[in-house]
């Protein structure tokens, strides 16, 4: 997969970390993937919330 430099960008602010560096490392991209999937749940459980107080 060939990164943008916007997307190198984000990987950066978000996780501290260079494409290069999450690519190379499993460590790494377990823990990259890791709080995607924390974020993932915690943006599911929110919007899951909001919606039950919309549609009451």
């Amino acid at each position: 997969m060939n990164f943008t430099p916007d997307m190198e960008k984000a990987m950066h602010q978000t996780h501290n970390i260079s494409y290069a560096e999450y690519a190379s490392s499993l460590d790494q991209m377990m823990k990259v993937e890791q709080k995607r999937q924390k974020e993932f749940e915690q943006s599911k459980k929110f919007i899951d919330e909001v919606s039950r107080q919309i549609y009451k």
